[in-house]
């Protein structure tokens, strides 16, 4: 047997050791065995826990055995200059071991969904200091990201023209909202948030919060005036979502498609405060920008009723400038459903 396998033997046998301690059983320079340790934590046979003398390396048997053993939690600061999201990622990984072993379709959704937000805030939130705080614990993987910047509401606000934070908001939850056109096709937030069981965006007073184990998205006002942008996305480690089903999801799939991100849901209830969907101009803030979508599914759960030139505007007006489109009903009442054929009946008339 060479050095090289009775370091990886001791390592097995104990779990848990440190380079001094592999130096004294094995007999061999400290020198050699930091060489001996880097290619069998580079062949992922042996975890690095720790930085510097502090180090200590165990074995996968025995971190998965005690996961007490290695951190589970890391955060840090960033100086928002020349930073890349891959490489923070990287630092994560490396301080986290336990991240390489989740399954790999946890593992593809949570780096998705981290390298999304920290590019947003990067490219985006204006923010000099960005932080972040990764945790694992009782099988629940979470990131937190945290800037002092313009504010993601209030930023896609200004450059959109919008009247209010809520109807950025809106705008969000559409999908394809971006404030930088020519570099971002504005799927990042969309898709992060149906990715994980929570997420939430928290801004200057005001928090959209997704619940997909629920199926509940909801928009409040906040006490606590969050200064820049908020984000928290969580995700069981035993989750069976995959990233491809969400794409999917939001992918017209017939024999025309370029499997382009061209189907969307909207939840009627969120534009309104009050509940009633009647007037024309609120039909027309809902479709602002779905010419951008081949499908565009309407989910009117909790909704009780709309009034007649709401439904004429989406099932007459709209989709007579847009016959190409397709326009898919869900959870409708009577009252709902009656005006929506009452609309499409008035549109053939006319044809």
């Amino acid at each position: 047997m060479n050095n090289k396998e009775k370091i990886l033997e001791l390592i097995e046998k104990q779990g848990k050791v440190t380079s001094r301690e592999i130096t004294e059983k094995i007999g061999v320079s400290r020198q050699y065995v930091n060489l001996v340790i880097s290619e069998l934590v580079g062949e992922d046979r042996v975890i690095k826990v720790g930085t510097t003398r502090y180090a200590f390396y165990v074995s996968k048997t025995y971190m998965n055995e005690h996961p007490e053993a290695v951190p589970n939690i890391f955060k840090k600061k960033y100086l928002n200059q020349s930073l890349e999201e891959h490489k923070v990622f990287l630092e994560i990984e490396d301080r986290l071991p336990r991240l390489k072993e989740l399954p790999e379709n946890v593992r593809s959704i949570f780096t998705f969904a981290f390298s999304e937000i920290f590019n947003n805030a990067i490219e985006h939130s204006e923010s000099k200091i960005i932080s972040m705080e990764v945790t694992m614990r009782d099988r629940f993987l979470s990131f937190v990201i945290n800037d002092a910047g313009v504010g993601v509401f209030r930023n896609i606000m200004k450059k959109r023209n919008l009247k209010s934070e809520i109807e950025a908001i809106q705008d969000l939850l559409k999908g394809k909202t971006t404030t930088i056109p020519k570099s971002h096709s504005g799927e990042g937030i969309f898709f992060t948030s149906k990715a994980g069981d929570m997420f939430t965006l928290d801004s200057f007073g005001q928090m959209l919060l997704v619940n997909n184990l629920s199926h509940d998205i909801s928009a409040r006002t906040t006490s606590a005036i969050k200064r820049g942008t908020r984000v928290v996305f969580k995700i069981n480690a035993d989750s069976d979502r995959h990233l491809n089903d969400i794409f999917k999801k939001y992918t017209n799939l017939n024999n025309e498609s370029d499997y382009g991100f061209d189907k969307t849901e909207i939840r009627v209830r969120l534009f309104t405060s009050g509940g009633v969907h009647i007037s024309r101009s609120q039909a027309r803030r809902i479709l602002a920008g779905l010419d951008k979508f081949k499908v565009v599914l309407f989910d009117y759960e909790n909704v009780p009723l709309v009034g007649q030139a709401f439904a004429d505007e989406i099932y007459r007006v709209f989709q007579e400038r847009h016959p190409d489109i397709r326009l898919e009903n869900e959870n409708i009442s009577e009252g709902v459903s009656f005006m929506i054929e009452r609309a499409k009946n008035e549109a053939r008339k006319k044809q």
